[in-house]
Formats: structure tokens, sequence, C-alpha cells
């Protein structure tokens, strides 16, 4: 077999030539989820059987998908996908320290914008929202284990006024995030007064969901000119809390708000259709380590076992199944633009300074990225009443990264 992407195919012929072009993995998964939804026992086992004997996690592009999305099928067959997914997590909190999750997260900087994209976009959107406040106050509701925040600090040290004071509130609600933040905290404040910049960190850590959350835990003081950061936090949400948490941030009367989310849509209740969607998404995104990793490279497996565990997650978990807040149920810019407008915000366009700034970032990475503004190449939804705000950030003119900026109506 010679795959040399994980491009899909849209066949529905069962009997598979593994050799022929090289894109097996996606019909074969596809056919499997669909004698599920139709109960063709038979059907299952064939196709699991096939899958398990060309799968394969250090294998080539089709391998690795056929591997991963293998096990989530498995678990949806076998209903242990409760089981799984804690041995999973179970597993990476033993084996990421800070050491290797640092190392992990600034080599996916380094060679590849997906997240470096969202940092630009919003740290610039901030500073130009927050500009001239003496006091600030930054919310950050994330998964980025702070590497979002030195560009931000160097930004203020050169502010042509006075250096503003700030205080960065991390709140971590994660297993793994718990266990690093620790190790992070000195290296932020050690870094803030090499910067000379006037700064206070605090980390909230306790929830067990984000839901938890309340504005007199956050201690947001009338003098703070208030920013809430929220990058790939708000998919964590489960269904019934979201337009809560929403409103309790709108209650921090912000001046403004980013947000950063990936661009797909597993929020069907449809299993076929959130298949579909997601062997979408993690095929683009298995072709994106492919090409900007080495081979051999160990930084590249554990985001592709990362990426295991949330499509375990998403195709084998129930919502019920899974106590703490880990939810993958990620909507579109577009329903979440909804979402944000129904509770209260209306969206900010990024300046012209801003969308420089990110244009200048990915003419640093390899070919492939390009920046897509709303209304291009039809991301919106034409049939809504509402399109999406923001810009994403897009990988082979597929969009896979939406980011945004907001404020209160009133």
């Amino acid at each position: 077999m010679h795959p040399q992407n994980c491009t899909s195919n849209t066949s529905s012929d069962s009997s598979v030539d593994a050799s022929s072009d090289g894109k097996w993995a996606s019909k074969l998964l596809r056919d499997c989820a669909a004698a599920m939804s139709d109960k063709d026992s038979t059907k299952i086992h064939h196709l699991l059987w096939m899958l398990n004997e060309l799968a394969s996690p250090y294998g080539d592009c089709d391998q690795k998908l056929a591997s991963y999305f293998l096990q989530a099928l498995f678990c949806k067959a076998t209903d242990s996908g409760r089981r799984c997914y804690k041995t999973l997590i179970s597993v990476a909190e033993k084996s990421h320290s800070f050491d290797s999750l640092r190392k992990l997260i600034l080599k996916f900087q380094e060679l590849s914008p997906w997240t470096t994209f969202g940092h630009v976009a919003s740290n610039g959107a901030m500073l130009e929202a927050l500009d001239g406040d003496p006091t600030l106050h930054i919310i950050d509701i994330s998964n980025t284990l702070c590497t979002q925040w030195p560009t931000l600090l160097e930004a203020l040290a050169t502010r042509s006024d006075e250096t503003p004071r700030l205080k960065l509130t991390a709140v971590v609600t994660t297993a793994i995030a718990n266990s690093v933040m620790k190790d992070i905290a000195p290296r932020m404040e050690k870094f803030a007064r090499l910067m000379g910049v006037p700064f206070e960190f605090t980390v909230m850590t306790g929830l067990n969901r984000l839901g938890e959350l309340t504005k007199e835990a956050l201690g947001v003081r009338d003098d703070e000119a208030v920013a809430v950061n929220c990058v790939n936090t708000l998919r964590r949400l489960d269904e019934k809390e979201r337009k809560s948490v929403i409103q309790m941030i709108h209650s921090l009367k912000p001046k403004v708000v980013t947000i950063v989310e990936e661009e797909a849509d597993f929020s069907s209740s449809d299993f076929v259709k959130c298949f579909e969607e997601c062997l979408r998404f993690y095929t683009i995104y298995f072709d994106m380590l492919e090409e900007c990793f080495t081979a051999t490279s160990n930084e590249k497996l554990m985001l592709e076992r990362e990426c295991s565990r949330s499509i375990v997650r998403v195709l084998a978990c129930d919502d019920d199944e899974i106590d703490h807040d880990d939810s993958e149920r990620r909507e579109k810019g577009r329903r979440w633009s909804e979402r944000l407008r129904e509770t209260g915000f209306t969206a900010v366009g990024y300046s012209d300074d801003v969308v420089d700034d990110v244009k200048a970032l990915l003419k640093r990475y390899r070919a492939g990225w390009s920046l897509v503004m709303p209304g291009e190449d039809n991301i919106d939804d034409h049939h809504q009443n509402q399109t999406a705000a923001g810009i994403y950030l897009a990988w082979k003119e597929e969009p896979v990264v939406w980011a945004s900026v907001w404020k209160p109506s009133n």
C-alpha cells in the first residue's frame, strides 16, 4: 500500500482494493459506520476485521486514520467507549510532564499555525481594545497552557504610554493542565518581571465543569478593564451549559471577548452524520500533520494520539457517560456566532493591522495555509439569517480554525 495523503473516497462498495488508489480507509470506515447505523452485525464484524488487518498507528496516513477510527467504532460496537476513553486519558496524564508538553506545544507552533493563528488574532484584538487602560484583567479560559501570553506581555512592555498593570486569571478544568500549571506559574511571573510589566497571576483549579465558574470566583474589580479569552473552550461545555456560561461572561461586562474554535460540527445526534463530519475534519488534520512533521516525529505521534482520544469521545461515548468537563460536541463558527448574538454580544471586526499580522504569520509556514474571511469560499450557510463573524485559518482551502472578537451589546 502506498497512499500519499488522506483524501476521502465517497464510493460505497465495501469490497475495497487497498492498493488500487490509496484512498481505502475512509471508504471502509464509512461502510462500517453505515452498517452500525443499520445494525447489520454480519457486515459490522466483516468490516471491523478488514480494518483491523489493514490499520496501523505507525503506518501511512490512511493506516493511521483506519487505526484510530477503528478503535472508536469497536468501542461503539461493544459499548466500551467510556472504559476505553478513561484509560486513554489516564495514560496521557501519566505520560505528560511539563517538559514534554512544552516541547510538544513549541514544536507544533514551529511547524504549523494551527494554534498560533488564534494567538496572534486574539492578542491583537485585545491589545487594541484595552489600549490606554491602566489596569487590565485577562480571564484566560483556554487549553493553551499560557503559551499565548509572552508575546502579549512583550507588547504591553513596549507601549508608548505607561505600562499597565496586568492581572491574568487562568481557568483550568482538565487534569493534564492541572498537573503542569504549578510549573508554568513561576515562569510566567519571571517573564513578566523581565519585561517590566506589573503582573498578578492566578490559577483557578478545582472546577469539575466549566459550568461551575462564577463571576464572584473570578474576583473582577470595578477598576479593571476586562478581557475574556476563550480558545478551544466553548466546545468543552455540555450543550445545556453553553448559554449560561456565555451569559456569565456577559455579566463580567468585558471590553472584549476573543473566541477561537476549530471549524467542525460534532453536535448531530445522528451517528452517521456525526461520523462523516468527524472523518472529514480529522482527514484534514492528519493530512496537515503528515505534511508539516517528519515521518519519525514523536510530537506528531503525540498529537495523533490526542486525536484518537477525541475520536473515541465523539463517536463512542454518550455525554452522560463522562463525568468531567470534557465534551467534544464542537460547533462551527456560524453556530457559535448565533449563540453569542442571542446572548447579547455584538461581533467586532478585526482591524487591518491585525489581519496584516495574521497574514505575516502565515508566510512563516509552508505552502498550503491561507486566511479566509467570512463570505469567501462558501463558508457561511447562506440559508441562515446570520453568518459567522471573524476570520478562518484554512489548510488547502479547507477552513479548520475560526477566530472572532465580541463585545457586549449593552
